[in-house]
């Protein structure tokens, strides 16, 4: 027969792993942002210089590979932190746990308070305090905090993954676009782009998405813009 508390953690369980699931959305999502941007930013601005294609396939390449080393090499080194102070903090709470000198009256009164009679938080009580259920509680507290800690080479590599995810779209799109038009066909892909990563990003998060959307947009076309602009100032002069 199933208990009151084996309906709740079922649905607690799966409510912490759609959580998890939509913060790795999330950062793959912001991952990909930023490849999309950096890249297209550095891929606009060698065009806007005047360069050939064979440059600006160069810069794009340095930067897609450097940006995509360097969001891993990041998201490894923070997370490995995290991790080491989160375990830091889950092993003091294990020792907390198995030296916990609370005792049985203490106990039973909190139970009581939570409206349990009498009796049975006695008895709830009395077995709480064993040593060996101490021990497993312990034991148990520390299994789940475990399956919340993040592998740090599984953050570097998604990092790295959807960066360069991000960063194929302008470079495809300065590649195969007719010289002519090929600044103005990759901005044009990297706004849509951009639009569609807001808005998903938006939705994924509960907030409004054409807000999201446009504060997204504006600040991929702000860098495009800026890199352009120096980069036609550096060609202009020859530099």
């Amino acid at each position: 027969m199933s208990t009151a508390t084996d309906l709740v953690l079922p649905t607690i369980d799966h409510d912490a792993a759609s959580a998890a699931k939509l913060n790795w959305l999330r950062a793959g999502l912001l991952g990909a942002n930023d490849g999309i941007v950096s890249v297209a930013a550095v891929l606009v601005g060698v065009a806007g210089a005047g360069a050939g294609t064979g440059p600006v396939i160069a810069a794009g390449t340095a930067a897609l590979v450097g940006g995509a080393v360097s969001m891993a090499l990041g998201e490894y080194v923070s997370v490995s932190g995290a991790r080491d102070a989160q375990r830091t903090g889950q092993a003091a709470q294990q020792a907390q746990l198995e030296a916990d000198s609370e005792d049985a009256d203490t106990i039973a009164a909190h139970y009581r308070g939570l409206g349990v009679a009498p009796d049975v938080a006695a008895s709830v009580a009395a077995e709480l305090v064993r040593p060996e259920v101490r021990r497993h509680r312990a034991a148990a507290a520390l299994r789940d905090a475990e399956d919340e800690v993040v592998s740090p080479w599984r953050a570097a590599w998604v990092s790295a993954a959807t960066f360069t995810t991000g960063a194929a779209l302008p470079f495809l799109a300065m590649l195969f676009a007719p010289e002519s038009a090929r600044v103005a066909v990759t901005v044009v892909a990297v706004l849509v782009a951009l639009a569609v990563t807001g808005a998903t990003g938006a939705t994924l998060g509960g907030a409004p998405r054409g807000r999201a959307t446009v504060r997204v947009v504006l600040g991929g076309a702000l860098a495009l813009a800026a890199t352009y602009a120096a980069g036609a100032l550096l060609g202009a002069h020859a530099v």
